[in-house]
């Protein structure tokens, strides 16, 4: 295990979520699936517990908790994309499972954790400065999903 790890709380579906992210995301695994050992307030004894697993490379833990909290979008993962194909390949496995569109690139999966399929484009116009990021920055705001020639586009004037 790292010795930094981001934990989620679920409910009680860590490890479909983890499976689906390993399947969804390069550099992504399913690590051990530990079960709890005794009865506990949301669960019993056998039940999944905790899933250790990795999304693009960065290590999480899944806890099964409970009802009691609900994820939001005060915690993300960002996927940096390098082009409009894997920006919808992502962005439609996410909202294809059950998840929902948001705005300027921003998603939930089914379980309600909030996904921002961001585009290099969009963070280099961004990073840029001046009326470029303005331009881009303006043309974000109307999207959904972020549309790379429309970046593109607004980044040259």
């Amino acid at each position: 295990m790292a010795k930094n790890t981001i934990c989620l709380w679920f409910n009680k579906d860590a490890e479909d979520a983890a499976r689906f992210y390993a399947a969804t995301f390069p550099d992504s695994t399913v690590g051990a699936v530990i079960r709890a050992p005794g009865d506990y307030p949301d669960g019993q004894q056998g039940d999944v517990l905790v899933v250790e697993f990795t999304v693009a490379g960065v290590p999480c833990i899944g806890l099964n908790g409970g009802p009691a909290f609900k994820h939001s979008e005060a915690f993300s993962f960002q996927i940096a994309t390098e082009d409009q194909e894997e920006t919808d390949r992502y962005w439609n496995a996410i909202v294809g499972n059950g998840g929902q569109e948001s705005e300027c690139g921003w998603c939930k999966d089914r379980w309600g954790l909030s996904w921002q399929i961001t585009p290099r484009v969009l963070s280099e116009a961004l990073s840029a400065g001046g009326d470029q990021a303005k331009r881009a920055f303006d043309a974000m705001m109307t999207m959904r999903k972020i549309d790379v020639a429309a970046i593109e586009a607004a980044r040259r004037g």
